[in-house]
């Protein structure tokens, strides 16, 4: 499991694909979360806005990024 840490209280979802390296452009952050392949904390996560949290744990295609 990859941790990534942030500096701030939360981040945004499509923000927080993009930091991990996980989309290249705010556009592919929003076509992964349309096709339901992003999971937060273990469900499928469609609102590109999900506030990302310290201890949350992103999974995109079998891929797990914890947030510390």
């Amino acid at each position: 499991m990859i941790e990534i840490g942030i500096d701030s209280e939360y981040i945004k979802l499509d923000q927080f694909l993009k930091l991990a390296d996980i989309a290249s452009t705010g556009g592919h952050a929003k076509f992964l979360i349309q096709e339901g392949v992003v999971k937060v904390n273990g469900e499928v996560e469609t609102r590109r806005g999900k506030k990302i949290r310290t201890g949350d744990i992103v999974e995109v295609e079998g891929n797990s990024i914890k947030v510390v």
